[in-house]
């Protein structure tokens, strides 16, 4: 059962990760590439950034990272992201033909903003998937209650300033 709640806390980051990296493959079809190397290319890219994604929302729910702070997800995202492209580039690119440290570099700078919008959709997506799955799955609650007590906060700040 452990297994089972963890994963469904997995569900709504791997999904965001499968969708970014499935992009890659539009994106290459529009860089004139043929069908087949923008599927793979697709493909190489959605595995390791849906397994990353999932990854995060296991560690939000073991309180490993916490939502509403963007430094530990950057963090995360810094390494998870280069390792992606990392592999997608060994799968489906021409390789790294700069070296892997200034590849891997150039894919840590660029990894911030993928990080802010799979944050960002993360924060959206996450509370109304816990909503869903909070009376079967006590990960799910447990983890909601943290999103309600957060929201209390900050809508108690708001009501001060004005």
């Amino acid at each position: 059962m452990v297994g089972r709640h963890s994963l469904e806390l997995a569900l709504p980051g791997a999904t965001i990760g499968a969708a970014a990296g499935a992009m890659a493959g539009g994106l290459t079809l529009l860089a004139g590439q043929p069908a087949g190397l923008a599927a793979l290319s697709a493909l190489a890219l959605a595995v390791p950034l849906a397994l990353f994604g999932g990854l995060y929302g296991v560690l939000l729910g073991e309180g490993l990272l916490r939502h509403g702070t963007f430094g530990p997800s950057g963090l995360y995202w810094m390494a998870a992201f280069p390792l992606s492209r990392l592999f997608q580039d060994g799968v489906a690119g021409p390789g790294t033909t700069e070296g892997v440290g200034a590849f891997l570099a150039f894919q840590a700078m660029v990894s911030l903003g993928f990080a802010l919008g799979f944050v960002w959709v993360h924060e959206r997506l996450m509370p109304h998937w816990l909503l869903r799955r909070a009376t079967v799955n006590p990960r799910a609650a447990a983890l909601l209650e943290t999103y309600v007590r957060h929201a209390q906060v900050t809508h108690r700040r708001k009501g001060a300033r004005r």
